[in-house]
């Protein structure tokens, strides 16, 4: 299968849409200021050589995170391994890996322009396990 590739319109700060080659869902979530924290599951690392800093990857992303208004988020990735987050999109790639002090833990936060965002979850080891990514208004 295909990962989901259609878009939805949603008056909401950030619509996810997500995939995987074996797994098709869909998922719709709205951050308000007030809003909790989203939490996804999934599984890091794949086949695909990614770079030093992601490792390896799956070959479509994990998951694609729509923006539809400039939002200060927080992308937080907690994993074993050796895990990296990396994030496509508006012009540009952010790569972070997990250093040894971080005990597997990502923190990415930022000022996110409006846009479509696709988020790999690598694993520099070449290993396989599983993560939660959360995403919080900062």
């Amino acid at each position: 299968m295909k990962p989901l590739t259609r878009w939805l319109a949603f008056p909401a700060a950030l619509v996810i849409l997500g995939g995987t080659a074996g797994t098709v869902f869909s998922q719709v979530v709205s951050i308000s200021g007030n809003s909790a924290t989203v939490q996804l599951n999934g599984t890091s690392g794949g086949s695909k050589k990614s770079g030093s800093c992601a490792g390896n990857t799956a070959a479509a992303p994990n998951h694609v995170i729509q923006v539809t208004e400039d939002s200060n988020l927080q992308f937080t990735l907690q994993s074993s391994g050796e895990p990296a987050l990396l994030i496509r999109g508006g012009g540009q790639d952010f790569c972070v890996p997990a250093d040894s002090f971080s005990g597997g833990k990502i923190s990415v936060p930022g000022r996110w322009p409006r846009g479509s965002y696709s988020v790999f979850v690598g694993d520099r080891a070449g290993g396989q396990h599983p993560y939660t990514l959360s995403i919080s208004r900062n």
